[in-house]
C-alpha cells in the first residue's frame, strides 16, 4: 500500500524574519555577481548570493544573450584577457558540447551558448562552492550607517529574510543595492535602448546557409516600418547542428518606473513577433514556417549606475591609459544602443587593450561596497564598452578579491600592488 500523506496545522509566528550571516553578500547572480561570488568562496569566505528571479544566471540565462563577448583582444593574433571562471565555463561547456567559439574575419573571438546547459553549470558550481543562495528575494531595505552597509532586508514567497555581512557586492544591474542604500547614483539623460531576444524555429536549417545579414538589414531599413519595426541592425545568429535561431533586432526604451516594466515586456514581444512576420514575407524561402519558440526577458544596458570615486570615461578607454588601481583589462568596442534604428560603434585598433579601476566600482560614499557589472561608474559611452560579459566576470573577480583584503576596513585603504598581484592573470596573462 501507498504511504499515507498527511498535513499538519500551523500559524504564522510572531516573529518571521530569518537572518543569513556572511563575509560577503551578493547582490545580482549574474555573470558578474556568480563570478563574485565563486571567486569569493574560493578565498574561503562564507558567502550568499541574492536574486530577485526565481533562478541563478540573471540576464545571461534569462535574456537568451547567447553569446559571450569580451574575453578577447581584437585583430589578426587575439589572446585572452579574462580569466577566473572564464577558463572552467569555457572548459566545461565546450566538453559537454554546449559552447561554440567564432572567430571573425576580422578577429574578434566570440562563444556562442546553450543557456540552459550554462544556467545549470552555474548552479552546480555555485552549490559545489557552498554558497548560500537566496533567489525570489526582493529587496524592500537597507540598515547603512557610518558609510558601512550593515543590512539588506528582503521579502520572499516564504517570509522576510535579513542578511548581515561585512562587505558587500552590488552586481544588480541597476545599482539597486547602492540606490536602496540612499547612496547616489546616475541615470541617463536620454535612452539607451534594450532589446528582447528570442529563439526561432520552423525556418529551413539549409536555405539559411545562404542567408546575408546585411541584406536582411537593407530590408529593415527599407520594408522595416511597415511591419512596426524600428531597428535596422542586429544578428539572426543559427546554432550550428541545432533547428534554431536566436535572435536580436529589436529595441525599445527601458523606463525605471514599476508600471513601466510590463509595458517594456509588452513592446519587446511585439516587436519580436511582427520580425517574424518581417522574415516570412520578406525571406520567404527560409522563414515561410517561422516561429518564436521562446521569448527571452527584456535586456537591460544602461539604466542606473553609481556614482563611484572615479567616472571612467571614454577618452580613458581610448588612450589605454594604465591607471595605478587597475582592477580588470578590457578591449570590447564602444557599443552605444542610443537610438532605436542603429548601434553607434567605435571600434579601436588591433590588440588595443584598456582598464577598469577599482575607483569606478566604488561607491563614493561606502567603504564596504563594490559594484561589478553594468552598474559600475563610467560616462554613458565607456560603460557600453565594458559592460558586456567578460568585462564583468573581470570585475566580479576583482570586487571579490578587494572585498576579501579590506577585511571588516575600507575597500578604499587596500593595497593596490597586493589586489593586482592576485589579478595578475586578468591584468598581465598573454
Amino acid at each position: 500500500m501507498p504511504t499515507e500523506t498527511t498535513a499538519r496545522v500551523v500559524r504564522r509566528p510572531r516573529v518571521t524574519t530569518r537572518t543569513v550571516t556572511a563575509d560577503i553578500c551578493v547582490v545580482g547572480a549574474g555573470i558578474a555577481g556568480t563570478s563574485a561570488a565563486l571567486e569569493a568562496a574560493r578565498l574561503g569566505r562564507r558567502v550568499v548570493i541574492v536574486d530577485a528571479a526565481p533562478a541563478l544566471g540573471g540576464q545571461a540565462i534569462g535574456s537568451i544573450i547567447g553569446t559571450i563577448i569580451g574575453l578577447y583582444t581584437h585583430g589578426p593574433e587575439p589572446y585572452q584577457i579574462t580569466h577566473g571562471i572564464a577558463d572552467d565555463l569555457i572548459a566545461d561547456l565546450t566538453a559537454e558540447g554546449s559552447l561554440t567559439r567564432r572567430i571573425s574575419m576580422t578577429g574578434t573571438i566570440t562563444f556562442q551558448y546553450d543557456e540552459v546547459r550554462l544556467a545549470r553549470w552555474i548552479e552546480r558550481n555555485v552549490e559545489a562552492a557552498g554558497i548560500q543562495v537566496l533567489v525570489g528575494a526582493v529587496m524592500t531595505g537597507v540598515i547603512f550607517e557610518g558609510r558601512r552597509l550593515q543590512v539588506i532586508e528582503l521579502a520572499t514567497r516564504f517570509g522576510a529574510v535579513r542578511v548581515e555581512a561585512h562587505g558587500f557586492v552590488d552586481a544588480s544591474g541597476d545599482a539597486s543595492l547602492t540606490y536602496e542604500a540612499g547612496l547616489e547614483v546616475r541615470e541617463p539623460d536620454a535612452p539607451v535602448y534594450g532589446s528582447l531576444n528570442f529563439l526561432i524555429e520552423g525556418y529551413d536549417t539549409d536555405a539559411v546557409k545562404h542567408l546575408v545579414i546585411a541584406d536582411v538589414h537593407a530590408r529593415l531599413k527599407e520594408r522595416g516600418a511597415a511591419y512596426g519595426l524600428v531597428r535596422h541592425d542586429g544578428f539572426l545568429m543559427h546554432f550550428p547542428g541545432k533547428n534554431i535561431m536566436l535572435a536580436n533586432v529589436t529595441h525599445f526604451e527601458t523606463p525605471l518606473d514599476p508600471l513601466g516594466s510590463a509595458r517594456m515586456v509588452f513592446e519587446g514581444r511585439r516587436q519580436a513577433d511582427n520580425v517574424i512576420q518581417f522574415l516570412r514575407a520578406e525571406f520567404p524561402d527560409i522563414f515561410q514556417n517561422a516561429r518564436v519558440r521562446v521569448y527571452g526577458n527584456p535586456g537591460l544596458r544602461q539604466t542606473r549606475w553609481i556614482v563611484g570615486r572615479k567616472q571612467l570615461t571614454l577618452d580613458e578607454i581610448k588612450s589605454g591609459t594604465r591607471p595605478p588601481d587597475a582592477a580588470a583589462r578590457c578591449a570590447w568596442w564602444v557599443e552605444l544602443h542610443n537610438a532605436p534604428d542603429l548601434v553607434h560603434w567605435e571600434k579601436f585598433a588591433p590588440d588595443h587593450v584598456y582598464y577598469i579601476p577599482l575607483s569606478c566600482m566604488v561607491p563614493r560614499d561606502a567603504d564596504n561596497v563594490v559594484a561589478a557589472g553594468r552598474c559600475v561608474d563610467a560616462d554613458v559611452s565607456a560603460l557600453s564598452a565594458i559592460r558586456v560579459m567578460g568585462p564583468c566576470i573581470a570585475m566580479g573577480t576583482a570586487a571579490a578579491h578587494a572585498l576579501d583584503l579590506a577585511g571588516t576596513g575600507a575597500v578604499g585603504a587596500i593595497d593596490y600592488a597586493a589586489l593586482q598581484a592576485r589579478l595578475a592573470d586578468n591584468l598581465e596573462r598573454r
